[in-house]
């Protein structure tokens, strides 16, 4: 089998985001890149999958291990796996594919922390998820979570792409009563609080009640192999059954800007006031603690780190002349307002 596991990195050409293509992200909330991951790294991917299906990577001891999504029974019923960067090589490496990355910089970069990766199997007669925002389950603060979305096979309404209330990346995070995403909607009169956020039954969903505030803007987003869908923390996503005969398998990554304060490991403790120290710097710079990825994926953690020049001005993404996204220093005069 052809596998990333013990190959040296491969170099990508860097894919720079268009001005039109960060506005459509501010927009709509999601943001679809086709053919952004090459189809090689895919196929990789989709072996290593069969490979974990069959036992033959993946051992169950390896896998039982609170917060990691998958319990070591019938590997033939897995719908999806959480975290396991944390355990393969492979799984690093496409959290911290360069292709991903230089889309996440674009859109809340320059600075990238990485948070979580999930596997998604989704066979045939699968479920999908209901009505859910990211940033409900993942805070970061300032909140700045984004999800990267790559397609491992065709994803088709039949088979259950997600779906996305176009707009509602501007609503707040809706809060259960137990507190459960509270930390990030505060001093609004009239929030009120959701339950059984993901859960598909639309009748007890709490997000029903907003996702009807946005007919007609529901979008089925269809992708084919190698295709990469951004979005935002707080849009309304969900899916559905898998009513197709192929599964609709999806390699997700979770980011936030690396100068994000982030009280969250998937369920597992921490010790301070934020885990940032136990999650990957992908990208760029950060004054808050970070963790060197496990498996030696090169990434800015592990880079070669400038020397601090006091004198240099700071720099952000901004749009260039050339109609593209790009890393630029900050006018060094006064603001004349």
């Amino acid at each position: 089998m052809a596998t990333l596991e013990y190959d040296a990195p491969r170099e990508y050409e860097t894919y720079r985001l268009s001005v039109a293509q960060y506005k459509q992200f501010r927009t709509q909330g999601y943001l679809v890149v086709k053919g952004l991951v090459p189809l090689e790294d895919v196929q990789t991917m989709n072996a290593y999958m069969d490979d974990m299906v069959a036992g033959r990577v993946m051992t169950e001891d390896a896998l039982d291990i609170r917060g990691f999504g998958i319990t070591p029974t019938k590997r033939a019923d897995w719908v999806r796996a959480h975290m396991l960067h944390r355990l393969s090589p492979l799984q690093e490496r496409f959290l911290l594919h360069p292709r991903l990355l230089d889309g996440l910089a674009a859109l809340i970069g320059p600075d990238v922390l990485a948070l979580q990766s999930m596997l998604f199997f989704k066979k045939p007669g699968d479920p999908g998820q209901g009505y859910h925002q990211d940033s409900y389950y993942i805070p970061s603060h300032p909140d700045t979570l984004c999800g990267a979305w790559l397609a491992l096979t065709p994803s088709t309404v039949e088979n259950g792409c997600v779906w996305y209330a176009a707009g509602s990346q501007h609503e707040p995070i809706y809060p259960d009563p137990r507190g459960l995403g509270s930390a990030l909607s505060a001093n609004l009169s009239d929030l009120g609080t959701i339950d059984n956020a993901s859960v598909t039954d639309e009748s007890v969903n709490g997000l029903r009640r907003i996702v009807k505030d946005y007919a007609g803007q529901a979008v089925p987003v269809e992708a084919e192999p190698g295709d990469v869908v951004y979005f935002g923390g707080h849009i309304i996503h969900w899916s559905y059954t898998n009513q197709s005969d192929i599964p609709r398998r999806a390699f997700v990554g979770h980011y936030c800007n690396a100068r994000s304060f982030v009280p969250w490991n998937h369920g597992e403790t921490w010790e301070g006031d934020a885990a940032n120290y136990l999650h990957i710097l992908a990208r760029g710079q950060t004054h808050l603690a970070y963790a060197q990825p496990k498996f030696g994926t090169p990434c800015a953690a592990n880079a070669p780190r400038p020397a601090p020049d006091a004198s240099a001005p700071a720099s952000s993404m901004m749009g260039m002349d050339d109609g593209l996204m790009g890393d630029m220093p900050h006018a060094g005069e006064p603001d004349p307002d």
